[in-house]
């Protein structure tokens, strides 16, 4: 592929709207596919991960059909073994979720995954299932498992289970996997993660509750479609344009109909904390439109200011680090990222990937580390210059690039943005649709 070449600064002004949130689609394509009744997506993500997601639920037999941004599911008398292995391409989302609803069905299913989720842990989310009573195994390289994953599914039990990572998808996978167990399931979390799966749960009628950091999860009722589901503006994809709204002159973007959900409002408020002028409102309509909550946002351009990132924000905003050690080179100050080693475990390394592209462009940024943790510390000089970058394959580190060189000094090329397909396809096209030359 030719490398996609930015030469000069551009003022993004205007109003956009984004696709669902992948996070909620695949847990709205899922539970969906588990309960009685149809169920109408509305605003679905037409994104290579959620298309995962759906092509999995297919190849178990599941009825779903697609019309642009709508999805109908049609779901059986339950979930049959597939004709072959399911292949989940990258999706990490996908595989972990995938897996809780599997642990419970009783036949063997192989997962396989493509080159980047490949690499990708998952004996966090394979120890605690095999507790609840499915049989896994996996390729194991020390004590770590990866992809291809075999699951045959089990007479389960609940467990109480404390996470000594916080992850929303392993978190799901227990909880999907609990709906299917005898006894009470109790997933204690180390710090609060999105809470996607709980809502979805509740109003698909799961008797699930929350204690603080714990979530019980109480089987035995049957779940039943509430016949619609609007899926709010995805905020990670959102992060982008506000980022690069708020570190370039005259800049004035309107993000309509976003996810406002309180576990993936952390890059809102960070932001806000660095100065960015965000203005944040809930029309009435919206209320009524989804149990996710949703809103417009206003973001004109600032001068930012540096700040620090505590590691028990990292999971309300760990798909946003990328973009924001962005603004971090444009704010004014030392901005340290506490406990960011979760971004070695993405499609890619993320640490690596963002600090080598960062530094070509001439940022001043460096690792430390602090004990078993690493944190990252930038010394924003108020700009970048252009480069020669490189995606790593990663969507959100191609699309971080694409934000810095537009605010950078000079040309810049990126080698590869088909990965950004993953996430956003539509991506490109909205950058276009706001720029001012």
């Amino acid at each position: 592929m030719r490398p996609f070449v930015i030469k000069d600064k551009s003022v993004p002004s205007g109003e956009i709207n984004f696709p669902g949130d992948k996070s909620i689609a695949h847990r709205a394509l899922i539970i969906s596919a588990i309960s009685r009744g149809k169920t109408n997506i509305k605003n679905f993500p037409v994104c290579d991960d959620s298309l995962a997601t759906l092509g999995a639920l297919v190849a178990l037999g599941v009825k779903i059909s697609r019309s642009n941004k709508q999805v109908l599911v049609r779901p059986g008398p339950g979930l049959l073994k597939p004709v072959k292995p399911i292949f989940v391409g990258n999706s990490g989302a996908t595989l972990r979720l995938l897996l809780g609803v599997l642990a419970g069905q009783y036949f063997t299913t192989k997962l396989l995954a493509g080159k980047y989720l490949s690499v990708r842990p998952m004996a966090r989310v394979n120890l605690p299932l095999r507790m609840m009573g499915a049989r896994i195994t996996a390729k194991y390289k020390g004590q770590e498992e990866y992809p291809p994953i075999v699951i045959t599914g089990n007479k389960l039990k609940g467990i109480s289970y404390r996470m000594p990572v916080a992850s929303a998808q392993v978190k799901s996978a227990i909880l999907l996997a609990g709906l299917s167990a005898k006894g009470r399931t109790r997933v204690i979390q180390p710090v609060k993660t999105r809470d996607h799966t709980e809502r979805m749960l509740k109003a698909f009628g799961a008797k699930i509750t929350t204690d603080g950091n714990s979530v019980i999860l109480n089987p035995g009722k049957s779940l039943v479609s509430p016949g619609e589901i609007y899926i709010p503006g995805d905020i990670s994809s959102a992060a982008f344009f506000m980022v690069l709204a708020s570190i370039i002159p005259g800049s004035n973007v309107i993000i309509r109909r976003a996810s406002l959900n309180p576990g993936r409002c952390g890059i809102i408020n960070v932001l806000k904390r660095m100065r960015a002028k965000i203005e944040v409102s809930r029309p009435k309509d919206m209320k009524a439109r989804s149990f996710e909550p949703m809103g417009d946002l206003s973001v004109s351009s600032s001068r930012l200011k540096a700040t620090v990132i505590n590691s028990g924000e990292i999971p309300s905003l760990v798909d946003e680090l990328p973009v924001l050690m962005v603004a971090a080179c444009f704010a004014r100050g030392s901005t340290i990222i506490k406990g960011a080693g979760e971004l070695r475990v993405k499609e890619t390394d993320r640490i690596n990937s963002m600090s080598r592209n960062l530094k070509l462009m001439g940022a001043d940024i460096r690792v430390v580390k602090s004990g078993s943790k690493e944190n990252i510390v930038i010394n924003g000089k108020g700009k970048l210059k252009g480069a020669r970058l490189k995606s790593f394959g990663d969507h959100r580190t191609a699309m971080s690039m694409v934000v810095a060189a537009l605010a950078a000094e000079g040309r810049s090329e990126i080698d590869d943005v088909s990965c950004i397909s993953k996430s956003f396809p539509g991506f490109i096209a909205t950058l276009k649709s706001l720029i001012k030359r």
